[in-house]
């Protein structure tokens, strides 16, 4: 692996059209994968630019979809409409830096809870949420067929591997007993599949007083029931403490509905919404409990522990989704 800065720099000239790069600064944004701002120095002046890599360059998660295809969704998503970074050049095994890609630069607020809670967003928040059920219905129209690759999991498959995720765990949780029990009570049947966000929530929206700028992290896309990404955003921990508001803390579970449905989505029953939303409070459940696993048998970090410690708020969050 050579040295990012000389690599990138050598990126530049051959790739990109420039001179040289300049000021490169890795970002605090990005819990999974690097994300490294830099200028792109040309004759015109500099252009700010934004690497996403994986980390170290080749320490790839098994559960993502790889860089590679995230660039290839984001710029097949972008050819439907939906809001995107320019993608500018994925890297090659011989530029010697790994796994990633370099995409445009987007102003804008990626922090949940000021979107939730600025006064700067009061007036994005009386439309955003219809806004996401309208991007949300371009992603599930895209070709899912061009994407062979990508998991393709039905209703009933998320929860057995759910289910032996939190096994693995080896800390039982009553709640989670009930919820899991719960959940194959009332799962339903499988409709007909579609590209999945799979992470498509507050946090993961660059935002700006028009709305949705750019819709970022797609690692964990895959092919399944496009509900799935209606009941995530709907998931209290991304509400960031306004949870009168359940879409995202900044909007109404009926925008987004509408919004899903007048863009060309299909038709949003409540009763399959309820059970995304208890699916995906039981997964961040069961992601934070793997946490815990993580904290002691490899990475005694304060954000694994802190992360690990918010499964008892999942566990109250179960309870009154359960008692709805």
């Amino acid at each position: 692996m050579i040295d990012l800065a000389e690599g990138l720099g050598d990126v530049a000239r051959r790739r990109l059209g420039g001179d040289d790069i300049a000021g490169l600064a890795r970002l605090t944004a990005g819990a999974t994968q690097e994300i490294w701002r830099f200028d792109l120095v040309t004759r015109e002046g500099a252009k700010p630019l934004i690497l996403r890599r994986a980390p170290g360059g080749e320490r790839l998660s098994a559960s993502a979809v790889g860089l590679e295809t995230e660039a290839e969704l984001m710029i097949a998503a972008a050819r439907v409409g939906v809001p995107e970074p320019a993608i500018l050049h994925v890297l090659t095994a011989d530029e010697g830096l790994g796994h990633g890609f370099i995409m445009s630069f987007v102003e804008g607020e990626t922090l949940g809870g000021r979107i939730a809670r600025s006064e700067t967003f009061a007036e994005t928040r009386t439309f955003l949420a219809r806004q996401c059920g309208e991007i949300l219905a371009r992603i599930h129209a895209m070709d899912a067929a061009a994407f062979p690759g990508l998991v393709r999991s039905t209703p009933g498959e998320l929860i057995a591997r759910y289910l032996e995720a939190y096994r693995a765990t080896d800390w039982p949780r009553p709640v989670f007993e009930v919820a899991f029990r719960w959940l194959e009570a009332h799962c339903p049947a499988p409709r007909a599949m579609s590209l999945v966000h799979g992470d498509f929530r507050n946090g993961n929206l660059m935002v700006g007083p028009e709305g949705v700028r750019a819709v970022l992290d797609w690692e964990i896309a895959h092919i399944g029931d496009p509900m799935e990404d209606l009941g995530w955003i709907c998931a209290n921990p991304w509400r960031f403490g306004v949870i009168d508001k359940p879409v995202g803390g900044f909007g109404e579970r009926g925008d987004l509905w509408a919004g899903y449905e007048g863009a060309g989505g299909a038709s949003v029953q409540r009763q399959e919404a309820h059970f995304w939303e208890v699916f995906g409070s039981m997964r961040w459940g069961v992601m934070c409990g793997g946490m815990a696993a993580a904290f002691r048998a490899a990475d005694p970090s304060v954000e694994r522990a802190v992360i690990a410690r918010r499964t008892s708020e999942n566990e109250l969050d179960l309870l009154r989704l359960l008692a709805a």
